[in-house]
């Protein structure tokens, strides 16, 4: 059994966790103090030994960190927030997944994400999917709406950052917040996730220059497009076979995704955003 974390505990049970934001002077992507890259226990082995040296440094940004209702607690790095062994006791963080739709086909762009990924390499997942980050810009106060606001902010950073889409092409009013889903799923024996996910839908005619850092691949798909991938994986059969998916990704689809994309496409997809709890996977 996992003690219940709280601000109150917090830094005591983690003390690699702080409570300071990030200055409104400096970028959300920002980082301070040392880096990932030199930090390791005098006896536990760098986990990071071997990693791609960007995917290393993006290990030193700031997640938030939460309790089981969604309430900011405290800040700690990336790395520090999806080590299997704090998962494991259950440390906590923010993130957002975005869909991002064609305006005219309705399809949704799908990424597959780099091999230099620390998490999940080479699996294919929803356009993009990242943290808000300990900034005043995108923390929010722990109120829902500036929550939302944080995470479309983050998501508009990382789709230029991940895809090259450029801002003006995603503004925020064009960003619809469905949901929040709370998740945890291992990657390896090393790392993981254990979130609670903002699920954000964007209707938009983009432009994309993938960060090859980031993405090896792109592909837009419809429903039966996307549901004939997962075919292929269960079945074992086509030219698809061999895919694989991020956790994050199959659970919102399994139980989610494809009555919204519905809901989308028929123009009533204002009858599910805006939920106020929080989905438990």
């Amino acid at each position: 059994m996992t003690t219940t974390i709280t601000r109150d505990n917090v830094t005591t049970l983690f003390p690699e966790i702080h409570t300071r934001l990030i200055g409104d002077e400096l970028a959300p992507n920002a980082t301070e103090g040392s880096s990932s890259s030199s930090k390791s226990g005098s006896s536990e082995e760098d986990l990071l030994a071997g990693y791609d040296e960007e995917q290393i440094r993006l290990m030193d940004e700031q997640c938030i960190v939460l309790d089981n209702n969604d309430m900011p607690i405290g800040y700690g790095s990336k790395k520090t927030c999806h080590l299997m062994s704090n998962i494991n006791r259950g440390l906590l963080h923010r993130a957002f997944s975005v869909f991002l739709f064609h305006p005219e086909t309705k399809k949704l762009l799908l990424q597959q994400r780099a091999s230099e990924k620390i998490t999940f390499p080479d699996m294919w997942t929803n356009t993009c999917c990242s943290h808000p980050l300990a900034h005043p810009q995108e923390a929010g106060r722990g109120d829902l709406e500036s929550n939302v606001l944080g995470a479309k902010r983050a998501a508009i950073r990382k789709l230029g950052h991940e895809l090259g889409i450029k801002a003006e092409q995603v503004p925020l009013e064009k960003f619809e917040y469905l949901t929040r889903i709370h998740y945890l799923a291992p990657s390896d024996g090393h790392w993981g996730e254990h979130e609670i996910d903002y699920i954000l839908f964007v209707e938009a005619d983009v432009t994309t220059e993938a960060n090859k850092n980031e993405v090896q691949d792109t592909r837009w798909v419809s429903p039966d497009e996307l549901r004939g991938l997962f075919r292929d994986v269960e079945e074992q059969s086509g030219k698809d076979k061999a895919l694989k998916y991020t956790p994050w990704f199959r659970l919102i689809c399994e139980g989610m995704l494809f009555e919204w994309w519905e809901k989308l496409v028929q123009g009533r997809l204002a009858e599910v955003t805006g939920e106020k709890k929080i989905r438990r996977m």
